[in-house]
């Protein structure tokens, strides 16, 4: 059976005024036009949509059912429109995610490039924040997808695998603790630290571990990055912490030696967060497929 959109916004607008003559003036179209457009649709289905009476019309129980089809298809053709004028160009994207500083600083710039390589019309507003932060602003629906740590509860929000992360130390070479066995952090806190500014979500976890053993870091220079932590800690500044991925690219450049963890926290799994897969945009869902795509890990 053949219709167009036409036909399927008349009946809309019938059934939300009641009335043909109105429902023409709404889309708008001439009063006969309305009534040949309606008339021949009813004999290609068969089936009668609207019970005529003298002060208006009203859906019989097949047109109730014609209505939500009609409603559903009209919002996929305006979906599609919005989706056609955003590959165009006509009209941008903006998408919300937040993610801890680990994820900032090592595994998502590989996967968002390639994104927003192929998706032009977006414009993405990346913050970082805490893991229970960024569970908030989802729940809150302050942001649309975020990167937490995967040991959290996430009261309620769909959860999808992300990265494993380990945080390590980083020594100069000739460190007492540079060797190939694991250390605790405990081990070593009598040294002093390189560290990120102390706004920084990591560097905050980092403090909050140490005083779990009841020494707090002693903290000589904060870096902005990084890259400017690992070359005070090759000119023997410190020692420091930072993800595994960012520290043995490091190591690969400069005179420092990577050593593991053995305390349990030390190993997370990242993991992405939303509120449900169906109120994404199309161009969110898109944004998650590429992060869960193993290939746009860094090294």
């Amino acid at each position: 059976m053949h219709f167009d959109l036409a036909d399927l916004r008349l009946i809309t607008a019938i059934a939300t005024t009641g009335s043909l003559s109105k429902a023409a003036a709404t889309v708008p179209v001439a009063l006969s036009a309305a009534s040949n457009r309606l008339r021949l649709f009813e004999e290609r289905c068969g089936l009668a949509l609207f019970a005529r009476h003298s002060d208006g019309m009203s859906l019989t129980p097949a047109g109730r059912l014609v209505l939500e089809a009609s409603q559903r298809v009209l919002q996929e053709a305006r979906q599609l429109k919005d989706t056609l004028d955003e590959l165009n160009g006509e009209r941008r994207i903006t998408l919300r995610l937040a993610a801890s500083t680990v994820a900032n600083s090592t595994f998502l710039p590989a996967a968002l490039g390639p994104f927003l390589a192929d998706y032009p019309e977006v414009d993405l507003q990346l913050t970082e924040q805490n893991s229970k932060d960024v569970l908030r602003a989802v729940q809150e629906g302050e942001i649309d997808i975020g990167v937490y740590d995967g040991n959290l509860p996430t009261g309620g929000l769909l959860s999808l695998p992300f990265r494993d992360d380990k945080l390590v130390l980083l020594v100069p070479r000739d460190h007492s603790l540079a060797g190939p066995q694991p250390t605790h952090l405990r081990d070593a806190l009598s040294f002093p630290f390189v560290c990120l500014p102390a706004e920084r979500a990591m560097q905050r976890f980092i403090e909050s571990m140490a005083l779990r053993n009841a020494m707090p870091l002693k903290v000589r220079v904060r870096a902005p990055s990084f890259d400017a932590i690992a070359q005070l800690v090759a000119q023997k500044a410190g020692v420091a912490m930072l993800p595994e991925a960012a520290a043995t690219r490091l190591a690969q450049e400069l005179p420092v030696t990577v050593v593991a963890l053995k305390d349990t926290w030390a190993t997370r799994e990242l993991r992405i967060c939303l509120q449900t897969w169906d109120a994404l945009s199309s161009h969110a869902r898109q944004l998650v497929t590429y992060l869960m795509d193993e290939r746009t890990s860094p090294g």
